[in-house]
């Protein structure tokens, strides 16, 4: 990233000079940040996320092979099991773990939206079912259906105008 557009807590949008005891401490804490593994943190988004949707994907074949689903019917439970899953591993404080370590790899599937929504559920729950588990739950998870809702709305609107049938 060029230099002028990176964004460090000590840059802002205005660019201001320094100091020399800003400069100075601005050195410091540059050799104090600790190192970030970015390879390491991809690798182990890209297993984790990998090994989540080949589980769904074992527990989409398990449906049309022992319940006779067609892929299109075996969808809907499939994405069931997997919230079921991973609100499961939420409360048990496990899939917490495996978003310590796997990073995005465990918040973008389905699991991790389940996760975002049954930890503010637990966390809130003392504070009454509306109040405290209905509201809280829905603020994380707001954004991600209104955007949803609007991706959609936006693709279908997209389709009907140009016609594209699937």
């Amino acid at each position: 990233m060029h230099e002028s557009r990176r964004r460090t807590p000590w840059r802002t949008t205005k660019s201001k000079k320094l100091t020399p005891v800003q400069q100075e401490y601005r050195q410091l804490a540059l050799k104090r940040q600790p190192a970030r593994p970015v390879a390491l943190n991809c690798l182990r988004a890209f297993v984790a996320g990998g090994l989540i949707c080949t589980l769904g994907q074992g527990i989409q074949e398990a449906f049309m092979h022992f319940a006779d689903m067609t892929l299109k019917e075996a969808a809907a439970p499939t994405v069931a099991v997997l919230i079921a899953i991973s609100v499961v591993l939420t409360a048990a404080g496990v899939y917490d773990k495996l978003g310590q370590w796997a990073g995005a790899g465990s918040a973008v599937p389905v699991t991790g939206f389940a996760n975002a929504m049954s930890s503010a559920a637990i966390e809130h729950r003392s504070e009454g079912l509306v109040l405290g588990t209905g509201a809280n739950m829905f603020k994380l998870a707001g954004s991600v259906i209104v955007f949803g809702t609007v991706a959609a709305f936006i693709i279908a609107l997209l389709r009907f105008i140009f016609g594209y049938g699937g």
